[in-house]
């Protein structure tokens, strides 16, 4: 178990893939969603800018808390704030299970690359946003350019 934090660059990649938006709406699985991505909300919920803020950090705390816990191997700031992200996007049940997770924790990392495009569905349909947002974990877990995948 390590016990690193997220970082402002995993503030900004949400912020950038998940945009914001201060009424609730439902996200492409059906789940009551708002701000940056906080799930599990009820419809006709409105909310502030700092309360979007606020929010995002404290979902992220969560996941930071699963990511640290799951991973038995070091990680570089920029592995760590990408798995962060997955969890934050697909649930650290999801993380937990895969593959992604055993092939890094058994060091594993050439099929890393590999892993994170194979979470592109939602409902079992692949969605080109998902696959885009993969791309853009797997280019900051490498330590490379996320934000032109993100801003492309």
């Amino acid at each position: 178990m390590s016990n690193m934090t997220f970082s402002d660059d995993l503030i900004e990649f949400i912020k950038i893939a998940e945009g914001c938006k201060l009424t609730a709406y439902q996200d492409s699985a059906g789940i009551w969603t708002i701000g940056y991505g906080h799930a599990y909300v009820h419809e006709g919920m409105v909310i502030s800018q700092d309360q979007a803020e606020q929010l995002l950090r404290n979902d992220l705390y969560k996941f930071q808390l699963s990511v640290n816990n799951l991973v038995t191997v070091d990680l570089t700031q920029g592995q760590f704030d990408a798995l962060c992200d997955f969890a934050f996007n697909c649930g650290s049940s999801n993380l937990q299970s895969s593959t992604l997770l055993k092939d890094i924790n058994s060091g594993n990392l050439a099929d890393v690359d590999v892993q994170f495009p194979r979470w592109d569905k939602s409902g079992g349909v692949a969605l080109g946003g998902l696959l885009k947002r993969r791309e853009a974990e797997d280019a900051m877990f490498d330590g490379n350019d996320w934000r032109s995948i993100l801003n492309g």
